[in-house]
């Protein structure tokens, strides 16, 4: 991974859902620019590959460390000892899906909430300022406002979306009532290498991918003109870190979209990348897709603004939704055949 931000410092950082896809992206990074990582993860989602993947790239960068645990983010004294030491917090350790959560509410709420105010209180604990959290672009809810801008949103449509949206609350009650400098990060479809194609719950990108190279046929849910603001994983990372090195107190108890500002439907998606693997391998034909019902709990269309967090992050995409894709569906490709 190319190093985005060079920090000029080396920090004690305290990693999240490390075994996670978006958590073990932004730990590469750490680790490729000689940082200092406690990593947590309970694999109730996370894959054992990503932690040997990263322990891997820790062997060839000495002025690095990194350190995993098998933690659980409910048990708060086990991250508070954990943490101890720890100057940043990056939490992105969540219990995701829409659909997983209309049918697991509890345990979406506990992960979600509870995990998130216990890592909040790790954090005063020890006296840990800044927490980097993950938010999503689900707050947005029922809103037809396009595109998304942060101080407008709707009624949310799944428990998932709520437990993100009660997390935005905490963070800025913790904020004001423990003068601590949290930021929340409201992802727009993120997207890369490494991302779980395998599942009920699995992302479209990967999932659609994963089907095409083993010759299956993907659905897409409804008539494929909904939309999606997709953005690649190293955009969520860049945004990650300007937030845990920002200066600017505005940003503190503040949530920002971080996406590419680009809208394409999922017709739109899967043509892109059926042809891209057929480009890579013509012996993968070009297929027209299933369709299915539109699914419970989703939106039609999404689009991000992210001006707010230009201002106030100096964020500005590095990597464009087709240029994402294209790096995607090559990745998946190569892996599929090493094996």
């Amino acid at each position: 991974m190319e190093l985005i931000v060079k920090l000029e410092k080396k920090y004690n950082w305290f990693i999240t859902g490390a075994a996670g896809f978006v958590a073990s992206h932004i730990c590469d990074y750490l680790i490729r620019n000689n940082q200092n990582i406690i990593a947590v993860d309970n694999f109730l989602t996370g894959l054992q590959s990503n932690i040997d993947y990263l322990k891997e790239v820790s062997t060839s960068h000495p002025e690095s460390s990194f350190n995993f645990y098998n933690a659980d983010i409910c048990d708060t004294e086990k991250m508070i000892e954990l943490s101890k030491g720890c100057e940043k917090i990056i939490h992105q350790a969540a219990l995701g899906s829409v659909p997983r959560s209309i049918k697991l509410p509890v345990d979406t709420h506990q992960n979600n909430v509870n995990g998130f105010i216990s890592i909040l209180e790790a954090a005063r604990a020890n006296n840990i300022k800044r927490v980097v959290y993950a938010s999503s672009s689900s707050v947005y809810g029922d809103s037809p406002k396009l595109p998304k801008v942060e101080y407008e949103t709707g009624k949310v449509l799944s428990p998932y979306a709520a437990t993100k949206a009660i997390n935005e609350v905490y963070a800025d009650a913790y904020t004001s009532a423990y003068k601590m400098e949290l930021i929340g990060l409201r992802y727009f479809n993120i997207f890369g290498p490494r991302q779980n194609p395998n599942g009920a719950y699995a992302a479209v990108i990967p999932k659609w991918i994963g089907q095409l190279l083993e010759g299956d046929t993907p659905t897409i849910n409804g008539d494929g003109t909904t939309s999606r603001d997709f953005c690649y994983v190293d955009n969520a990372v860049l945004a990650n870190i300007l937030a845990s090195i920002t200066s600017k107190k505005e940003a503190y108890g503040e949530a920002f979209n971080i996406a590419c500002e680009e809208q394409t439907s999922l017709n739109t998606l899967y043509d892109m990348i059926n042809k891209g693997l057929n480009s890579l391998d013509e012996n993968i034909p070009i297929t027209e897709a299933l369709y299915r019902d539109f699914r419970q709990g989703d939106i039609k269309h999404s689009l991000a603004n992210i001006s707010k967090a230009k201002k106030l992050l100096n964020y500005s995409p590095m990597v464009l939704a087709h240029e994402g894709i294209s790096a995607t569906v090559e990745y998946f490709f190569k892996e599929k055949r090493k094996l």
